[in-house]
């Protein structure tokens, strides 16, 4: 049986580079070297006012096209994964499809599953694969997250970023992807949404939580988002490395959804590693949500930290909740 394997990796970042410098100009009484300290986060990329998901998806492709001469003729099947689609419909998947003049043969498929979607996205690709449907996919992730907030908002503009990935996701002998674990728990809904732009009216529309002092229409409760991934990742890690006969210290790296500094570094603590195990690069890149996975995986290629045949564990978590992990052999 063919098995998935996650194959070239190709980013897109805007052009613009807003720095924390440039935030404190515009804001002298934010305290960003002490957002700096806790989020990570010295600069973010951020789109254009036209510049939308499948723009910065679209420039990705064509890039891991180029870069590792793949025909766009044989590609079986778009994945991809946003929560800022350019339109409530169509499909942005079926855009991109004609965009990059793929086979009318070819399925495209939107999933809007936010920071845990790359790891989601990477067991649809593997069923796909699997079942003998594909043998060749393109995961894409793409996010424009700047479009939902408000240049005052001091609780957000620091930590996001815009950003467009792709990945060839490719079949081979032997399983490379495995020990697929997913999480959901809806009732944390609240702690990062925007409530309205959907069906569903603003006036019987979920509610924060907690008090919100921001008005852009992304709203998040970082305390508890932070709880919730202190109490779920770890859990679910263990559990899943148990089912494969592992323990954290067979795990090559731990490479887990860039989220925020103190968030990893948390996550650094509850498995007994550090910075070489459980990378954090979100220096210059921000949280780009579903992008952070592949950028990481990319930049680690790029450094040679990702040797063939490492066991690494892939995690994905946030807005939801939900959550997804899975072990990767390089």
């Amino acid at each position: 049986m063919l098995h998935s394997q996650i194959g070239p990796i190709a980013v897109h970042f805007p052009e613009r580079i807003e720095t924390n410098d440039e935030l404190q100009l515009l804001n002298p009484d934010w305290d960003l070297p002490l957002i700096a300290a806790k989020t990570g986060i010295y600069s973010r990329t951020i789109a254009a006012p036209e510049e939308t998901a499948s723009d910065l998806a679209v420039k990705a492709c064509l890039k891991l096209f180029e870069e590792n001469n793949v025909d766009p003729k044989s590609i079986d099947y778009v994945l991809f994964c946003t929560q800022t689609p350019d339109y409530p419909l169509p499909t942005t998947a079926c855009l991109i499809q004609h965009r990059l003049d793929l086979r009318t043969t070819c399925g495209a498929l939107d999933f809007n599953l936010g920071c845990s979607g790359y790891v989601y996205g990477l067991s649809m690709a593997e069923g796909l694969i699997a079942s003998g449907q594909c043998k060749r996919i393109l995961l894409v992730t793409g996010e424009t997250y700047s479009k939902y907030i408000l240049d005052n908002d001091r609780s957000i503009r620091p930590i996001f970023s815009d950003a467009g990935a792709a990945t060839l996701i490719e079949s081979q002998e032997g399983s490379a992807l495995r020990g697929f674990q997913f999480g959901t728990d809806g009732s944390g809904a609240d702690t990062l949404i925007v409530a309205d732009g959907g069906a569903r009216t603003t006036s019987c529309a979920i509610k924060p939580r907690n008090r919100k002092r921001w008005n852009s229409r992304l709203y998040m409760d970082g305390p508890s988002l932070m709880s919730f991934t202190v109490g779920a990742i770890p859990q679910m890690v263990r559990e899943m490395l148990a089912r494969e006969g592992l323990s954290p210290a067979d795990v090559d790296c731990f490479l887990m959804h860039q989220a925020t500094r103190k968030m990893l570094e948390h996550l650094q603590t509850a498995f007994g590693t550090d910075e070489h195990h459980l990378p954090i690069r979100l220096e210059n890149r921000g949280n780009t949500v579903s992008c952070t996975l592949p950028i990481l995986i990319d930049d680690l290629r790029k450094e040679g930290r990702l040797a063939a045949g490492s066991t690494n564990v892939l995690v994905g978590f946030g807005v939801g909740w939900s959550w997804a992990g899975c072990l990767w052999r390089a």
